[in-house]
């Protein structure tokens, strides 16, 4: 309990910016003794700073290549909502990007499942999580997206029956689908997506009406869309048209 709490807590940091001793103690009904031994422990991490009487986030993802900045809280309940789908004994792929990379915060550190994944984010969250068994794909580190690109193997990824895929994407577009830029990075996603029994699209709005060079799915092989409150209502209709499952933060 105490490891989800710290993950728990850490997460309201980020999405707060900033926050007292006091409203930590009010939102996790612990003592002001025991918010101190918590803070402590995830100062080690080097992601929160102390002030005066609180707290404030210095999150290591702002560096990623600056994109954590632009719609920061959107991402972060789209992350929660998303990790509120997975279940005990569920084998998930999850995607690189600064969307996914925000649902391991939120995942119940008591579960037992196993993670694939191609995210140096992910697997450095995931490898603290003692109920997760941890698979790791990509030959190759591309330092821009901290990420695993390339597969030696073709084979590789039909190894695993991955039940549910959480992806992210460049660019979403009704014409286009769901898109990327880089070709390492879409044969994976390509071969995640077309295998998953139940894929996940994790996209703020801005992502949508947006389209780049690589389609790795169509949006109709989308089975359950996570994004936010101003998705433009042409994607909603289609969303209902197609039978997606549409959350919105």
């Amino acid at each position: 309990m105490k490891t989800r709490r710290l993950q728990e807590i850490e997460a309201y940091i980020h999405l707060q910016k900033n926050v007292t001793l006091d409203e930590l103690c009010t939102a996790f009904d612990v003592s002001k003794n025991t918010i101190r031994r918590d803070i402590n422990e995830i100062l080690r991490k080097g992601t929160i700073e102390k002030v005066y009487g609180g707290v404030v986030s210095v999150s290591e993802l702002i560096p990623f290549e600056n994109r954590n900045v632009k719609r920061p809280d959107e991402k972060a309940q789209i992350g929660r909502m998303a990790a509120s789908h997975v279940e005990d004994h569920d084998l998930v792929f999850i995607d690189s990007g600064t969307t996914t990379r925000m649902m391991i915060d939120w995942i119940d550190p008591d579960k037992k499942l196993t993670i694939l994944t191609n995210s140096l984010d992910i697997i450095n969250s995931a490898a603290e999580m003692p109920n997760v068994d941890l698979l790791v794909i990509g030959s190759t580190y591309k330092r821009q997206t901290r990420s695993f690109v390339g597969v030696d193997d073709a084979r590789t990824l039909e190894r695993y029956n991955v039940n549910k895929a959480f992806m992210s994407a460049t660019g979403v577009s009704l014409a286009h689908g769901l898109t990327n830029s880089d070709l390492l990075e879409y044969e994976i996603k390509k071969s995640i997506a077309a295998r998953s029994e139940k894929l996940f699209l994790l996209a703020d709005s801005s992502k949508f009406g947006r389209s780049t060079l690589l389609t790795y799915a169509s949006l109709q092989d989308v089975d359950v869309l996570l994004t936010s409150r101003s998705l433009p209502e042409e994607y909603a209709r289609f969303c209902h048209t197609h039978a997606i499952s549409l959350h919105q933060a």
